[in-house]
């Protein structure tokens, strides 16, 4: 056993933050909580902070911190607020990595903090790297930090890598399970209803990650993630829908040989293995049986009516910071159609309205990809406004 390792989990709160307590409640021997932050979940917070006793809790909604400080009143645990605290916050010396599981563009710039403080990032934000992919792999180069990702398809990758790092990828095949409209054509989707949208057939998530994976935005999002995480070039990743997710992805190296890495969809078995690699933890999840899937089917995804992947493609193909402005103008239209402002349909006319119209920049930096998600966001909310 290695030494036991201190973990801060940014967004404890939410589905991946809570799957990742579970890990590390079936191995107090291998990992300590360090450290738990939400954004607005306070109650949840306070119940998670009295049973792991963490070094520190940050509620990123100012306005509930007195609530959350008197609940803790009685306890060693220091009680921060915001969303500059939570970006401070990584920076202690007491933690060894840092799961960043916010949702959207708010985990950019903590896990920048977390880079240039040396600790090790275990990413469930797949928007860090869609947003500023280029500028966090430099970082990670120069501070030395290795990113152990999360995501169940792009774990599936890292583990099938394992023992191959020195042989060179021919492409990667990221699965989808083609979420709940899968196989319906334009008609059907116009008419779909925000509850329909967050029915998905396989996996258990939050309310933005369950659109964006009925939109195939999730799966956009995790090609141009893949790219920064596996040094890849776009035309070496491609996608197949899979609607057992029982293959999360799969590998083909130079001589042709394919190594895939399968499993129930349970998230926490990636989460663990971010945590504890290079080592593999015993435990009680339930175990995938071939005879319970006598069949695991694949087929192409359907770009032309569900245009948010083609979107992400062509924003990567573009680089500079497209998919920056692709990942803002998306959390908006996602809000909206959650909001019942727009149509499910409208989110990608939405998307592609604010890519043609923002400004693009060819070599981004920090204060650049920040600016340009401010724009974005303000250009997609200004055309929602224009349509109404």
């Amino acid at each position: 056993m290695t030494e036991n390792k201190r973990v801060a989990i940014l967004g404890s709160t939410g589905s991946i933050g809570t799957q990742t307590l579970d890990v590390i409640r079936q191995h107090p021997d291998w990992f300590t909580v360090e450290v738990l932050t939400a954004q607005h979940n306070w109650e949840l917070l306070v119940a998670q902070a009295l049973e792991f006793k963490p070094n520190a809790v940050v509620i990123g909604n100012e306005d509930l911190y007195l609530k959350v400080k008197e609940a803790l009143s009685g306890e060693p645990i220091k009680v921060f607020a915001g969303q500059k605290a939570i970006a401070q916050v990584v920076e202690m010396e007491t933690i060894d990595v840092v799961l960043t599981a916010l949702v959207g563009y708010s985990g950019l710039i903590p896990t920048v903090h977390a880079i240039r403080a040396g600790k090790q990032i275990a990413l469930a934000n797949k928007e860090t790297l869609v947003v500023a992919g280029e500028l966090i792999t430099a970082l990670t180069k120069q501070h030395g930090v290795n990113i152990y990702p999360v995501d169940s398809e792009h774990s599936a990758i890292f583990q099938c890598l394992v023992g191959e790092f020195h042989n060179p990828i021919e492409k990667i095949i990221l699965t989808a399970s083609g979420g709940p409209f899968r196989g319906k054509d334009k008609a059907y989707l116009a008419s779909v209803t925000r509850e329909q949208a967050l029915k998905h057939p396989n996996w258990d998530m939050g309310a933005k990650i369950t659109i964006d994976s009925a939109s195939l935005m999730n799966k956009g999002l995790e090609v141009i993630e893949a790219k920064w995480l596996f040094g890849l070039k776009t035309e070496q990743i491609d996608v197949v829908v899979h609607p057992q997710s029982i293959v999360h992805s799969l590998v083909q190296f130079e001589d042709g040989s394919i190594k895939a890495q399968l499993g129930l969809p349970d998230m926490r078995i990636p989460i663990q293995f971010a945590l504890s690699y290079p080592d593999r933890l015993k435990s009680n999840f339930e175990r995938f049986n071939f005879a319970n899937y006598p069949q695991l089917t694949f087929e192409q995804p359907d770009v032309k009516t569900f245009r948010n992947l083609q979107l992400a493609y062509d924003a990567l193909a573009a680089g500079g910071n497209a998919p920056c402005i692709l990942n803002a103008a998306n959390e908006i239209a996602v809000a909206a159609f959650l909001n019942q402002q727009i149509g499910f349909l409208e989110m990608s006319d939405l998307i592609e309205e604010t890519l043609n119209q923002a400004n693009f920049l060819a070599r981004p930096q920090l204060e650049d990809y920040i600016e340009s998600d401010r724009q974005a966001r303000e250009l997609s909310e200004n055309i929602l406004t224009s349509k109404r």
